[in-house]
């Protein structure tokens, strides 16, 4: 069974292409589709049960935040794949045969990765896979590009980006922490590249399968000011709890010095609102730095940090 999990938050005028399109997916007959409604103040949760009747609905008592009701959702279903995919989206009839085909013909993959496409300009790249650099800033490959020749073949990426992407649930029980596969601390945001790295570190690797195509409204849902303020506060984050001890040590100043440049960027544009709530991110990221750094008590040994890095450099593999 494949377990399409869809996280919503108000996105009533989303659902209906996001759904329609999953009705229409040329692989069904073991898709299971759960909306997770993350208590949503507008008719979502009606519209669902009105339109969409074969669709299970998860509904959260109290707005709980991204990451809260993904790990629910996940929790709740006991499907071979589990598949996020966002709201504001729509794939392609082929997507989910293609992305779930990876996995099975690829058994030494734990994760795969679609192709996200902008949904108003569908030939420019949104993600092709995601890269993460050893000062602490990830990102996506081929972002704001034409699509070509190298975002066209299947190879091995860093990790999926979770608005679209497919796990084996044996790799994320695996992950599991407390029960939570997505760190509850970081709210939203970077909490795919959080489990990215964990899953590096376990060894679980990625492929990118981009005839898995999706059209996605970038940041219909969230960005601004709020993804500004989480991206400051978990880039760092993120980092103090996953680099392993033997590239801790050697790039901290790294990470630091891109954190002093990031600082410097958002003072030289203060007058805009994303650049003063990327500052407060950065100074709330203080706050929580020894209960990040407390977390490091899961990173497994001997992490394998040469293998670590070749995926870690740069944007290619």
């Amino acid at each position: 069974m494949i377990d399409v999990i869809v996280p919503n938050y108000n996105g009533q005028s989303h659902l209906e292409t996001c759904l329609a399109a999953l009705q229409h997916q040329t692989r069904h007959a073991d898709m299971r589709v759960t909306v997770v409604d993350d208590a949503s103040r507008d008719d979502s949760v009606a519209f669902v049960r009105t339109n969409y009747p074969e669709v299970q609905l998860l509904v959260l008592p109290h707005n709980q935040g991204f990451v809260a009701a993904c790990n629910a959702a996940i929790a709740t279903t006991s499907g071979e794949y589990v598949v996020l995919l966002n709201n504001d989206t729509e794939v392609t009839p082929v997507w989910l045969a293609e992305l779930i085909g990876a996995l099975e013909a690829h058994p030494e993959y734990a994760f795969a990765a679609s192709k996200l496409m902008l949904f108003d300009r569908r030939t420019i790249i949104h993600s092709a896979g995601d890269y993460y650099r050893i000062d602490g800033v990830p990102g996506n490959r081929g972002v704001w590009q034409v699509d070509a020749p190298q975002f066209q073949r299947v190879q091995e990426v860093f990790g999926p980006c979770a608005g679209a992407a497919a796990y084996r649930r044996k790799a994320l029980n695996q992950l599991a922490v407390g029960g939570a596969v997505f760190d509850r601390d970081l709210g939203m945001y970077c909490e795919d590249v959080d489990l990215n790295l964990r899953a590096r570190l376990h060894g679980l690797r990625t492929i990118f399968v981009p005839t898995a195509i999706v059209y996605h409204r970038l940041s219909a849902t969230g960005g601004g000011a709020m993804a500004s303020y989480f991206c400051g506060r978990n880039f760092p984050l993120v980092w103090l709890k996953n680099i392993p001890a033997p590239l801790f040590g050697r790039y901290i100043w790294l990470m630091a010095w891109r954190q002093v440049q990031i600082f410097a960027d958002a003072v030289w544009h203060i007058r805009g609102q994303a650049a003063r709530a990327r500052l407060r991110g950065q100074l709330a990221a203080w706050l929580h730095i020894g209960q990040f750094m407390a977390k490091r008590i899961h990173i497994p040994t001997p992490v394998d940090s040469s293998k670590l890095m070749l995926l870690m450099g740069s944007e290619e593999v």
